[in-house]
């Protein structure tokens, strides 16, 4: 029995603890918080669970085995390493850390002491996505052109980290899963409208190898919520609609042909394909569940997560990308150089 600590019980450890206990193979061994009101939710919720302010104390304790980190993103990095270094398997809520650097060293850590590291790319983990992977890795859609999503909403403004970093992270983690393509460079504007918050919109675009680009539109200032996906491909187009209570994933047989032909571009023919939709079936599943029974699996048997370190790091040399192409106005960045393109 794999015992789990869980550090932080605010927004997202809740859910998080909760899956642990009902995850075969694992025990909810002990949670920690430093707020008073988070740590008595935790003992009401959980009464055979110890529970502390100290998350020191949680990583100290001999019967657990792996620690999941739930707290401010700017707290990643030293709750992580010091559990790394102390023996535990590590999940880290997104984003994986505040810097490349400081994801380098946890990966790095994690390799020298033979243990898990793993980020809670939930999204990554949906029956969804993984559909809409093994369509795109089918070939079925054909060359992928561009990935366009809008996730927006009223809230929640935070004060430690922006738009992009809140909500965009969650696309360029589905990005880095379905495409496994190498992100060139990255462009992004936005703005802050409420006093003592950090930007509450931006729009990101993410250059890759050959022609496919990838346009984000975040925003924690919008009167609806919006999660919506398209994806298109030479052979077929994808709709993903996180929101629809039914058939989430959309397959159009739609698309553009040219002939190719002629030499002047004026000439040549331009045809439109104009197919039927289907929703293809998609198992009804909690992602979280999907994502710890693969924690446990991992820790057991050794093997690499989906949603590795590495992929954290790929993910936040984005995420900082951006926010620093954001603060020069646009101007893109280029992800080798870390300099502007």
């Amino acid at each position: 029995m794999i015992g789990i600590g869980v550090v932080g019980y605010g927004y997202w450890g809740p859910n998080l603890a909760r899956v642990v206990g009902e995850t075969d193979g694992c025990r909810l061994a002990a949670i920690a918080d430093a707020s008073p009101a988070a740590e008595a939710r935790a003992a009401k919720r959980h009464p055979s669970t110890a529970i502390t302010s100290d998350w020191r104390a949680l990583v100290a304790r001999a019967d657990v085995d792996a620690v999941v980190v739930a707290t401010p993103v700017h707290t990643h990095f030293d709750i992580a390493l010091e559990a790394l270094r102390a023996g535990k398997h590590v999940l880290v809520e997104k984003p994986i850390t505040q810097t490349a650097r400081q994801a380098e060293i946890l990966i790095d850590e994690a390799a020298r002491r033979g243990l898990a590291l793993m980020v809670d790319h939930t999204f990554v983990y949906t029956p969804e996505v993984q559909k809409i992977k093994s369509i795109v890795e089918s070939g079925e859609a054909g060359e992928i052109f561009y990935y366009d999503s809008t996730r927006i909403n009223l809230g929640m403004f935070q004060s430690d980290v922006n738009v992009i970093w809140d909500l965009a992270v969650h696309d360029l983690a589905i990005l880095d899963s379905l495409f496994g393509l190498t992100p060139l460079a990255v462009s992004a504007s936005g703005a802050g409208h409420i006093l003592g918050s950090p930007e509450n919109l931006a729009h990101v675009t993410i250059f890759f190898e050959g022609a496919m680009t990838a346009h984000l539109n975040v925003n924690w200032l919008a009167p609806v919520k919006v999660r919506q996906t398209f994806i298109t491909g030479s052979q077929k187009m994808i709709v993903y609609d996180d929101l629809q209570p039914s058939e989430k994933v959309k397959v159009y047989d739609r698309g553009v042909t040219s002939d190719g032909e002629q030499d002047d571009a004026y000439q040549r023919r331009v045809s439109y394909r104009i197919g039927d939709m289907w929703a293809p079936h998609v198992p009804i599943r909690e992602a979280l569940r999907t994502e710890f029974d693969h924690f446990r699996d991992c820790i057991l048997t050794g093997s690499t997560p989906l949603t590795d370190g590495r992929s954290g790091l790929a993910v936040v040399r984005m995420l900082e990308s951006a926010t620093l192409s954001m603060r020069q106005r646009g101007h893109p960045i280029d992800l080798e150089l870390g300099k502007v393109a």
